[in-house]
């Protein structure tokens, strides 16, 4: 599977955004996805996922009640709506795909990733 990331860009703080993660080469069912993100001189961190079959979601309690994953079977693409979005989100966002049907924020979990898209928050 291949995984393209986009939306990504330059706003202010509270601002929205709203990435994308479209797969090919094969759908997102019985499966689950997931957002990531890094900055420099850091590790990649968990900010989602959701299982595709009944959407049940995980968030990370940095980003609970400002960004939501969702999905759009007939188009075979995830998103992360990111709202009232601060400086401190700003990092490169990747989207993510697993083998089986889970919402762990253990990155080796996840096997197949997409290229990233960056997002810049000013203060």
């Amino acid at each position: 599977v291949q995984l393209q990331a986009s939306g990504g860009g330059l706003v202010q703080a509270g601002d929205s955004l709203r990435l994308s993660c479209t797969a090919s080469g094969r759908t997102f069912s019985r499966t689950s996805v997931a957002w990531f993100r890094q900055t420099p001189g850091k590790e990649r961190s968990f900010v989602a996922a959701m299982r595709w079959r009944n959407e049940i979601a995980n968030y990370a309690d940095s980003v609970r009640g400002r960004f939501t994953i969702s999905r759009d079977v007939a188009g075979n693409t995830a998103y992360l709506q990111m709202d009232n979005l601060k400086p401190e989100d700003t990092a490169i966002y990747y989207c993510a795909t697993s083998a089986t049907s889970t919402t762990t924020p253990n990155t080796n979990s996840w096997t197949s990733w997409g290229q990233g898209t960056q997002v810049t928050v000013s203060s």
